[in-house]
């Protein structure tokens, strides 16, 4: 059997859903599984032996030109030659949805009542209710039990492999942690001078990563830190050899909760069920009430969260 997974972004998206790979094959350990994803994130999926090939677009470029849409297309019919038995939609929206049908007929995803965009869900040959509301985690799981008929349970992805593959590099001769500065948008973001307490308060050394001029600035502004500017592959590197990483409610935060590595994850204008909590993993949530169907980007109550309640949990990585 070869399946099609349509995942195509963001970071984080990517590697919340991810964990189904090893559970996929651990009920199908025949199964041929495909993964197409735009071409920036691709990197997150290198090297995972659960992939049988990962197919990488950028539509992300139709918006510059429309001179790329025969290309994008012609991309998908090739794709589509592998004549998939099931492609399963997990983002949900009207992009991913066209991607599908583009690749094959027989498309598995969410209702419009459950699906991002609703009408993605017509792109469908069949659909399932499985609400907004859910855990994200939850979501991605129950989606492919129905699609596949297995019974992938909450206990198991509790107890997952380790899923990010990396080239080795080296960082630091001594135990150091991560901070992740950066989010999609700024209510998002942990305040400087909080950082800044959390990162006074703990005997370890942090090594703060950036991919833009905005998060640059801030690291600047931290003491005691050791900023640094990587690629994916060092990136997922970085996070998976650290004694514990915090940070926002982005991706290179969740590379520590898929390769079981000490993390809390601060949460302020979004709920906190992006992942699965336990005693590894952290998630601290702001005093706002969040309605996950309309979420309030101007919502900037992440700046209420203790740096006391971090530095406590923080110790207790130590």
């Amino acid at each position: 059997m070869k399946i099609a997974i349509i995942k195509l972004t963001a970071m984080g998206d990517i590697i919340q859903s991810a964990f189904i790979l090893q559970f996929i094959k651990k009920y199908k350990p025949d199964i041929q599984i495909d993964w197409i994803v735009e071409e920036t994130f691709a990197t997150i999926l290198k090297n995972n032996p659960d992939i049988n090939k990962i197919h990488k677009v950028n539509l992300k470029s139709l918006k510059k030109s429309r001179l790329n849409i025969s290309k994008e297309i012609k991309k998908l019919k090739t794709i589509s030659k592998n004549n998939y038995n099931l492609v399963i939609d997990l983002q949900a929206n009207i992009k991913s949805a066209i991607t599908s049908r583009l690749i094959g007929k027989n498309i598995y995803g969410y209702d419009k009542k459950s699906a991002r965009e609703a009408i993605a869900s017509f792109f469908y040959k069949k659909s399932f209710s499985i609400p907004y509301h859910l855990d994200t985690p939850d979501r991605y799981r129950l989606l492919i039990n129905k699609a596949l008929n297995i019974q992938i349970s909450k206990e198991e992805v509790l107890e997952k492999k380790p899923y990010l593959f990396y080239s080795e590099k080296s960082f630091s001769d001594t135990p150091y942690a991560v901070f992740i500065i950066g989010a999609s948008w700024k209510s998002k973001i942990y305040p400087k001078n909080k950082v800044q307490k959390v990162i006074d308060a703990l005997d370890i050394k942090f090594f703060v990563p950036y991919s833009n001029n905005e998060e640059e600035r801030f690291a600047d502004g931290l003491k005691g830190i050791k900023k640094i500017k990587l690629n994916l592959d060092e990136l997922k590197a970085l996070i998976t050899k650290a004694k514990f990483v915090i940070g926002n409610d982005t991706g290179p935060t969740y590379m520590a909760w898929a390769n079981n590595i000490p993390s809390i994850i601060l949460f302020g204008p979004v709920p906190p069920n992006r992942v699965y909590p336990n005693k590894k993993t952290i998630l601290l949530k702001s005093p706002s009430f969040v309605n996950p169907y309309k979420l309030n980007k101007n919502d900037f109550s992440i700046e209420k969260i203790d740096p006391k309640e971090i530095i406590s949990y923080a110790k207790k990585f130590l």
